[in-house]
């Protein structure tokens, strides 16, 4: 089992075996990043990543997954972004039983 050596922003450099590391890469910008749980003081840490990196780590036994970009990311979006008032006037609705009633029975009718 390989000795992987890698940083913890809070306790400097540390000593990782290749079951310490899991690497992530996007198949969709192929871009990656490697996790690891800090030894001394067990915080995740998280770092990105170049490809010869992610090579070498997976070469040596690191375990890896492959993931995608959202979808949302890909869809045309049209008109202005909801706003902090938009959010509270949909949570007035969804709470005003007799309203949200009256908006489901006109959405069925559309149809």
């Amino acid at each position: 089992m390989a000795t992987i050596r890698a940083s913890c922003p809070d306790c400097g450099d540390v000593e990782l075996t290749t079951k310490d590391v899991n690497v992530r890469v996007c198949e969709d910008d192929n871009s990656g990043t490697y996790t690891f749980r800090c030894p001394y003081c067990a915080m995740t840490v998280l770092k990105s990543a170049e490809n010869r990196t992610i090579d070498l780590l997976i070469a040596s036994g690191v375990t890896f997954t492959k993931w995608r970009l959202p979808a949302e990311l890909h869809e045309l979006h049209i008109g202005e972004p909801i706003n902090h008032d938009d959010l509270l006037d949909f949570h007035n609705l969804i709470n005003d039983e007799f309203k949200l009633q009256e908006i489901i029975s006109e959405l069925a009718d559309l149809r």
